[in-house]
């Protein structure tokens, strides 16, 4: 395993990449979800308000201006958990910028056997391993290119995609 670095030090991808950056989402919840304002008052019944000025979905609008696209797989739980409906409710807002987001079952991503570990790929030469404690906290990435592992990554990417279902067709089902 390579040294763990903090997540903040691989910022710079997200505006360095040329092609694509694909991001998989295996957990039930995220410990910085629950922490906000948004996540709490989706709890209470609040639909979460798309956010198109926030600084993500800026940057995927200039991405996707200059050709590049942005994709990700979250993997949910049937039925999903909280934590996955807050995710889906939220997702429109990073569509409308220019995102293309996916779901997909958890049985069908275990019987394609995909990576048990949140990750992000940049232009099919980076991996951003994510390392996230048992309370949902990433405590450190792990940046890898080696082509292998890489490759690996990419095929199941590419296995996963025709499988899973735009995000919003989810949410309407299970909303």
């Amino acid at each position: 395993m390579s040294p763990l670095i903090p997540f903040e030090e691989t910022t710079h991808l997200f505006t360095d990449f040329q092609h694509t950056a694909f991001r998989l989402e295996t957990r039930r919840g995220y410990a910085t979800d629950r922490a906000g304002a948004r996540f709490q008052a989706f709890m209470r019944g609040i639909d979460p308000q798309p956010e198109p000025e926030h600084p993500w979905n800026v940057n995927v609008r200039e991405k996707a201006a200059e050709g590049a696209r942005f994709s990700r797989i979250r993997i949910i739980d049937e039925p999903p958990t909280d934590g996955q409906r807050f995710l889906m409710a939220t997702a429109a807002g990073n569509v409308a910028a220019g995102e293309d987001i996916r779901v997909l079952p958890r049985a069908a991503a275990e019987r394609l056997a995909l990576p048990d570990y949140d990750l992000w790929l940049f232009d099919f030469r980076t991996l951003v391993r994510m390392h996230i404690d048992d309370t949902d906290l990433t405590i450190g990435v792990e940046l890898i290119n080696d082509p292998e592992q890489v490759f690996a990554v990419c095929r199941a990417r590419d296995a996963a995609w025709s499988l899973a279902a735009p995000s919003a067709d989810v949410w309407a089902r299970v909303r």
